[in-house]
């Protein structure tokens, strides 16, 4: 009777697993996301890329990037879940392929080990080290700077980059290093040092306040950048499809900045991509760009003249305008 009893509880359990939904593969990311219902998307936050807005959600170019990947396959821009990485165990996530969309640095990948977990598919923003001084500062170059004290975060890359600077000159700097952010900028407002270097995302925070109570020196940022570096939009290795997706989203807004003319195609049909292989519906792309808008407006609207960051195109204008974002277009 106990074999009978044992044997009619499996036959049950198999009749309830073929009424079931079945899970997609491990592999099967797009299956993955339309069973989850929503993208998942994480990186280092990062002022004007990814940051918590103070209503609660994440605001930012990645974020729009992760609301654009979103609009591609779920048609909503809003079925996302943004995560930080802020400690190693943070990036487990990555490791553990909890996230679908991860926004990393080449330092991030080598210092969390992560180069043979993840597959780089696009820039989306090329972020770079550079100093900022008080406005009343008579330095109008870093150079200018030689002899003074200089503050940055120790075992950073920006403090690599600043010593490299001032080796090639064959000048000299006073360090003054600080192991947090916050009494690194207590310091600089006071002026125990002359000058802060860090990401430029992060100076601009300083030259351009977010928070009005919070009373900082008033700011600027020096024209020098002491090094540049892209932030990537990475997947995992196991499905080429979803980091096909991925790579195209990413192309689609940033060929869409390229006008309209005679000769060449703008817009949405700058760069058509119609492969039904990715199992796509036609109008994916034209949904994309209606959800966030062309690689140039998300900029502005997070990080340029029109945002609170007040920061110049520079490195990360398109390469018609002498930047370094290109992607593939109909040439």
């Amino acid at each position: 009777m106990r074999v009978l009893s044992f044997l009619a509880a499996c036959g049950y359990c198999l009749s309830v697993a073929r009424g079931a939904p079945a899970l997609p593969a491990a592999h099967d990311v797009v299956g993955r996301i339309q069973h989850r219902g929503v993208v998942r998307c994480g990186s280092v936050e990062r002022p004007g890329l990814a940051q918590r807005l103070p209503n609660g959600p994440w605001g930012g170019l990645t974020v729009d990037v992760c609301r654009a990947i979103a609009a591609a396959v779920l048609s909503h821009p809003d079925r996302i879940e943004y995560h930080s990485y802020e400690t190693p165990r943070d990036f487990d996530a990555v490791r553990e392929a909890r996230d679908d969309v991860y926004f990393l640095t080449g330092s991030e990948v080598s210092e969390q080990k992560l180069a043979g977990v993840v597959l780089p598919v696009a820039t989306v923003f090329v972020e770079s080290h550079a100093v900022a001084v008080p406005a009343r500062s008579g330095a109008q170059h870093v150079r200018d700077l030689s002899g003074n004290i200089i503050c940055f975060l120790i075992g950073s890359s920006a403090e690599r980059s600043l010593a490299d600077y001032f080796d090639n000159l064959k000048l000299g700097y006073l360090r003054a290093p600080f192991s947090e952010t916050g009494e690194m900028d207590d310091a600089y407002n006071v002026g125990r040092c002359r000058a802060i270097a860090g990401e430029i995302t992060r100076l601009a925070t300083i030259a351009s306040p977010l928070d009005p109570h919070v009373k900082r020196v008033s700011s600027r940022i020096l024209p020098e950048q002491l090094a540049a570096f892209p932030v990537l939009a990475a997947t995992g290795t196991t499905d080429a499809r979803w980091s096909s997706i991925v790579a195209w989203t990413v192309h689609t807004l940033v060929s869409a900045e390229r006008p309209q003319t005679r000769w060449y195609a703008g817009g949405a049909r700058a760069m058509p991509i119609a492969a039904s292989e990715l199992g796509l519906d036609p109008e994916w792309q034209r949904r994309v760009l209606a959800a966030v808008g062309n690689y140039g407006e998300v900029f502005e609207r997070h990080l340029g003249k029109r945002s609170p960051l007040g920061l110049e195109r520079g490195l990360n204008a398109n390469q018609l305008h002498g930047g370094l974002i290109l992607s593939p277009f109909l040439d």
